[in-house]
């Protein structure tokens, strides 16, 4: 029965997720979340008291993958820190050649509830970016360049002044500059600067 339940949910989540990347929040009804997921708009209530609830769960379902992704992409590329940050954002800008890709749903999800700062998937958003931020933080300290909390925020922003910026230009050099701009970055923080470790 718990299974059940847990595959009701998660196919609700799914299917609202599939039109929310494609159409965006704002323009996706939950009459048609219920019909593309294939349950009556009881069931979608059932589980999500709200609209805003399923916003959330939405974003919380991509949490945990996209951070995986970012990990996988670091642990693969070959290198050192320096490397292996721009790793990300040349990973980043393979995605970014896809016409379908439209950047990051966080971003995304957070310009479109602009007037709801209180809304929880904003908070989401907010913890996501968080994880991203402490996580490259940890790998900087890992490296030898101490805790360096300016250092992660200035890759953070990197990265998101690119998801910002790559969608609307369709290019994807502007994911692949900032990966630069990383690279270089953590380069001059390296013992010994630029001779620091390869």
């Amino acid at each position: 029965m718990e299974n059940t339940r847990e595959n009701t949910r998660d196919r609700i989540v799914a299917a609202a997720s599939k039109l929310f990347c494609r159409e965006g929040i704002r323009s996706i009804g939950m009459d048609l979340i219920a019909e593309t997921a294939g349950v009556t708009k009881r069931t979608l209530y059932y589980y999500f008291r709200s609209k805003d609830d399923l916003v959330a769960a939405h974003l919380e379902s991509r949490d945990q993958p996209n951070m995986l992704l970012f990990q996988q992409w670091f642990a693969a590329t070959q290198g050192g820190l320096a490397e292996k940050t721009r790793g990300i954002f040349t990973n980043l800008a393979k995605s970014a050649r896809h016409l379908k890709w439209k950047g990051c749903g966080f971003l995304r999800t957070t310009a479109e509830l602009a007037n709801m700062p209180g809304h929880p998937a904003i908070q989401i958003g907010a913890a996501h970016k968080k994880k991203f931020e402490s996580w490259i933080q940890e790998q900087i300290n890992l490296a030898g360049i101490g805790e360096n909390l300016l250092l992660a925020r200035h890759i953070m922003l990197l990265l998101d002044g690119s998801f910002a910026v790559s969608p609307p230009h369709r290019d994807a050099s502007y994911m692949e500059t900032p990966g630069e701009a990383a690279y270089t970055l953590i380069k001059a923080m390296l013992p010994g600067g630029e001779r620091g470790a390869k």
